[in-house]
């Protein structure tokens, strides 16, 4: 079965085809390093993350870039309030990004561009536009003429003269048309700047992306992603300049996310209901942001609120609980009775269905809520598998299998962190602990397990002896 994908340039659901079998170029819009990442910003950096993983699970080699816009106007603000230096602030928040996506459990990138390290590329491509008549000089300033590319709205499916009403650029007398947008931005007294043929500057904030995604995956890229709010005009004014330069279709295959609200309110600084993932993942589990993200359709609206998730954390824990039983199953196996082949057979089967329904789900445009429903599917059998006291430990070992096969897409199961013990250290904390309870060294067993708390391990008494797992 082919992979489906809602394409926003179409707006209907295509069969992906990529320009090269077996291999993905892949590009998505990544953050104005100005300040911590929110979680509208999450959005698109978790589900993408999983569009990615999905298409490497299915064989394809994905190249897949995410850049850094590490020289704008909020960058110098920012660098203005702190007393410091744009690359200094970028520096700042590149770190921030890593450390907030190495919690949500998200994959780093094939590559991250910077801006400030393509500026030759940048005022080449610039150069290439006005060579062709598609962009012009005015006042030390490059702006594109977006009359001069028929195509213009076809992105965001509105015409010239409705775009130019609601465009997001700077009125002046400088351009031809309100409707251009700049391309290179001549140097305010005191600002950052480079060289370039038409004087000292720094680019425009749409020139960046097309720039960096032809060095990296070429003239046209297989898929482009977003959140909606980049649809126009950033993603109109890319395909507007690739296109007028190369001649050639700029993405093939464009995805949107929708927006994130705030208790049903749009996220926005005027009503200061913006949540960094910073702080967010001190109160709930990083898991559980994961979990928000995807239950609900990318392209559908999302709503964060405390009952949201809170939902999110509770199924979460579920899931958690039913792998880490699996795994404490499994570690507790010792000389149990050949597997019955019957038993054997029926639980595979089970799984195999469970296994093609997830599939189908995430071929349909990346269906995460469909694809985690058969990932409970596979919990509750889990589950009832596990109430057998006698049940094979192959069955255990398939289970854990297919949990750890569909979790390498969704990335839902928690994962140990550098300052967590490691699971050989509890298990041999839990044994000198059971020593000295019988030789009744009570402030030692306490010590340790004070220290299993501090650490979120919780122990529990099962009918294979005293298993533990993370809060």
């Amino acid at each position: 079965m082919t992979v489906s994908i809602y394409n926003s340039l179409t707006r209907s659901k295509e069969g992906f085809q990529p320009i090269e079998q077996g291999k993905v170029n892949m590009y998505v819009c990544g953050p104005t390093v100005y300040d911590y990442i929110h979680i509208g910003n999450a959005r698109p950096i978790i589900f993408f993350d999983v569009v990615r993983r999905y298409l490497e699970d299915t064989g394809h080699e994905v190249q897949y870039v995410v850049n850094f816009t590490d020289v704008d106007d909020k960058l110098i603000r920012k660098a203005d309030e702190l007393g410091t230096t744009v690359p200094e602030v970028a520096e700042k928040f590149i770190g921030a990004f890593y450390e907030d996506i190495e919690a949500l459990g998200v994959r780093k990138a094939t590559l991250n561009p910077r801006v400030t390290e393509h500026i030759p590329e940048i005022i080449a491509f610039i150069a290439g536009l006005v060579e062709k008549g598609y962009a012009y000089a005015s006042e030390g300033d490059i702006y594109f003429r977006t009359a001069s590319f028929e195509d213009y709205g076809k992105l965001s499916h509105q015409n010239i003269d409705e775009l130019q009403f609601g465009i997001r650029v700077e009125l002046g007398d400088r351009k031809e048309n309100q409707g251009d947008f700049v391309l290179w931005k001549g140097a305010k007294p005191g600002e950052i700047k480079w060289d370039s043929p038409w004087g000292p500057g720094r680019p425009g904030w749409h020139i960046e992306c097309s720039a960096m995604a032809r060095k990296y995956l070429g003239d046209t890229l297989d898929i482009h992603g977003g959140g909606h709010d980049l649809q126009f005009p950033h993603h109109e004014c890319e395909v507007a300049q690739s296109e007028s330069l190369t001649g050639k279709p700029f993405a093939n295959y464009w995805m949107h996310n929708g927006f994130v609200h705030i208790n049903n309110e749009k996220m926005s600084k005027s009503l200061g209901n913006g949540i960094t993932v910073k702080e967010i993942v001190k109160k709930v589990k990083p898991q559980a942001v994961r979990y928000f993200m995807l239950a609900t359709h990318y392209r559908s609206p999302l709503n964060f609120s405390d009952d949201t998730i809170a939902q999110a954390e509770n199924s979460i824990e579920r899931i958690a609980n039913c792998y880490s039983n699996l795994k404490h199953r499994l570690d507790a196996a010792d000389g149990e009775d050949a597997a019955a082949t019957d038993v054997l057979d029926a639980l595979g089967s089970k799984l195999a269905s469970i296994q093609a329904q997830f599939h189908a789900k995430m071929e349909d445009d990346f269906g995460t809520p469909d694809a985690i429903t058969a990932l409970f599917e596979l919990v509750t059998e889990a589950n009832v598998y596990m109430q057998e006291q006698h049940a094979p430990i192959e069955g255990i070992k398939l289970l854990i299998d297919a949990f750890d096969k569909m979790d390498n897409v969704l990335g839902l199961l928690p994962v140990a962190s550098d300052d967590n013990l490691l699971d050989e250290e509890i298990e041999g904390l839990i044994v000198e602990r059971t020593e000295a309870r019988k030789s009744k060294n009570w402030a030692r067993a306490d010590e340790i397990r004070d220290l299993l708390n501090e650490k979120n391990i919780v122990l529990e008494d099962t009918p294979q002896g005293i298993r533990w797992r993370r809060k």
